[in-house]
């Protein structure tokens, strides 16, 4: 006789979005989720975001169940294997092209943040091509392409994953004028894939040792880099020597204009710059900051580099061994892991915010265990030790096979 399926596990409003989704498939547990914008009076539901999110779960997981109510605000998600790019699950040439809303107002990172949580369970590599309105810059909520690529992918290498991962920004593009209308292309490859994460004990933060950069213009003129360069530099070089930030100047992106006299006329879009800064200590750790021009402009380079230098060193000043931006790919890969206690050493205000502990709900609404956390030893009194032990979920697909 066939067991009785478990119900859907219930959650409300759209905050998590996107995580909530990922721990589902990573554990096999139905969502419901309701109350999804429910008083908006024009948007009502899911928005465009979240709709192109839920078709990039269809389109790298096989057999997974959507159902979305007539008004939208309310979603139920049961999750399929996770299959990749593998040949036959929708993959052309072993890529999937997954083009993203024109109106979409989020930055890539919303996708690829979830896309390379789930990546390394997949059963076959993972080679996904952004296009369509792609904002490669930092947006509000969403870090940078820049900042994914050089301070949430290392952290993947803690857990012994770090073969044939590669992000390549094909072409950048800011917010237009409305916040959205981007016009970027990004690529993830990740073909690293494991049968279950290892055990990582990160208590050291050690001392930061050198600090990189990505100072990028689309459409602007390229003195706007020279200029955030300059006074990014001049905050961070008394902290330390070793500080070279690349400069990436590109050409903005065209789109279709809605000019009804000209139906093939073409505007540019995505004009702006903007800064990410990385931050690396002796021991391995990564702190991050990003910053970017508002899309209707006004604010000089200047200050631009200023207050993005001053956001490094906030994030560096919070401790611990991991920055905010990659605290929950971190707890998340310890929840998933081998059945063992993880520690990781982490700042008081980063454990406190609202997403990190938000974070820890879900988790254990989805069957993991509950934190330990006790205070750090020697003159840390500003951090806490977090103990997560392992879920041994580990990759189905590399099990079947």
């Amino acid at each position: 006789m066939a067991d009785i399926e478990r119900k859907p596990l219930r959650f409300t409003t759209h905050k998590s979005f996107p995580h909530r989704l990922v721990l589902s498939t990573l554990t096999g547990r139905a969502v419901h989720i309701s109350q999804i914008r429910p008083s908006s009076p024009t948007n009502p539901g899911l928005a465009p975001h979240e709709i192109s999110f839920l078709r990039l779960l269809e389109s790298v997981t096989n057999g997974s169940h959507i159902e979305i109510s007539y008004t939208g605000t309310t979603l139920v998600y049961r999750p399929g294997l996770i299959t990749g790019s593998a040949p036959g699950s929708g993959a052309s040439g072993g890529v999937i092209r997954h083009e993203l809303p024109a109106g979409c107002a989020r930055g890539i990172s919303y996708f690829l943040i979830p896309l390379c949580l789930l990546a390394p369970f997949s059963k076959a590599p993972v080679n996904v091509l952004f296009t369509g309105g792609v904002i490669t810059s930092t947006t509000t909520g969403d870090m940078s392409v820049d900042s994914v690529r050089t301070a949430v992918l290392p952290l993947y290498a803690q857990f012994g994953i770090s073969n044939n991962i590669e992000l390549r920004i094909l072409r950048r593009s800011n917010p237009g004028v409305r916040g959205n209308e981007g016009a970027g292309e990004v690529q993830l490859v990740f073909g690293h894939q494991v049968r279950l994460p290892t055990t990582v004990h990160l208590l050291n933060p050690g001392r930061i040792k050198r600090i990189r950069g990505v100072a990028y213009s689309t459409g602007v003129s390229a003195s706007n880099n020279a200029r955030m360069i300059e006074a990014a530099r001049g905050v961070l070089n008394p902290m330390t020597g070793d500080t070279y930030i690349f400069s990436d100047i590109s050409s903005a992106p065209f789109i279709p204009s809605a000019d009804k006299l000209n139906p093939k006329a073409k505007k540019k879009t995505g004009i702006g710059f903007g800064l990410s800064l990385v931050a690396e200590s002796s021991t391995g750790a990564l702190y991050s900051a990003d910053l970017a021009s508002p899309p209707a402009g006004g604010q000089p380079p200047e200050d631009i580099g200023q207050q993005c230098a001053y956001q490094l060193l906030e994030s560096v000043s919070q401790g611990g061994s991991v920055s905010l931006a990659g605290a929950p790919t971190m707890l998340t890969l310890m929840s998933m892991g081998s059945e063992d206690v993880g520690r990781l050493l982490m700042g008081k205000d980063v454990l406190g915010s609202e997403e990190i502990i938000g974070l820890g709900r879900d988790l254990k609404a989805f069957g993991g265990s509950g934190w330990g956390v006790r205070d750090a030893t020697g003159n840390r009194e500003d951090e806490l030790v977090v103990s997560v032990v392992g879920r041994g979920v580990g990759n189905v697909g590399r099990k079947i096979a």
